[in-house]
């Protein structure tokens, strides 16, 4: 299929490269298909881009990049769903919210994380205890300097 973005312009998205959230995420239930596409710097981050939704992207990362003891126990329920009841092949991301104003003032959803499984396609968002804060910041406050001006550009634009 042939997905247009202003942040990407024109590409091919494979059917083996969709990820199925049979509910949605939090908040966005009907969206259910996406795509992961890489980040256009060296940055360890990606772009979980909906097909179902053509303004709908998250920046999502792997919790271990910064936060090394962040550990998710699958419920056997959601292995089952997910990745026929195994938990080889699992992903977990978290998503990330970067204020366009503020960038050094990153946060992760450490609740709700996604799981996603590799060999099925399959992914869905976990909601994990109080323990876990939904706003943790990457970076310490004053650890990070933005090289340049940060340029707001709206999500990637789909069509199927």
């Amino acid at each position: 299929m042939k997905c247009t973005s202003i942040r990407f312009g024109v590409f091919d998205v494979a059917g083996d490269r969709l990820i199925r959230f049979p509910a949605g995420l939090l908040g966005f239930p009907e969206s259910q298909r996406y795509v992961i596409l890489d980040h256009d710097t060296e940055a360890p981050f990606k772009w979980l881009q909906s097909i179902d939704e053509p303004g709908l992207a998250f920046v999502i990362l792997d919790p271990v990049v910064f936060h090394p003891d962040y550990h998710v126990s699958v419920p056997a329920d959601i292995l089952a769903e997910v990745n026929n009841g195994k938990e080889e092949d699992l992903a977990v991301v978290v998503i990330l919210t970067i204020p366009s104003d503020d960038p050094a003032s990153m946060t992760a959803n450490l609740r709700g994380p996604l799981v996603m499984s590799h060999k099925t396609r399959l992914g869905t968002q976990l909601v994990l205890s109080e323990e876990y804060p939904t706003r943790y910041p990457l970076f310490p406050a004053s650890s990070f300097q933005p090289s340049g001006p940060v340029e707001a550009r709206p999500a990637a634009k789909c069509s199927v």
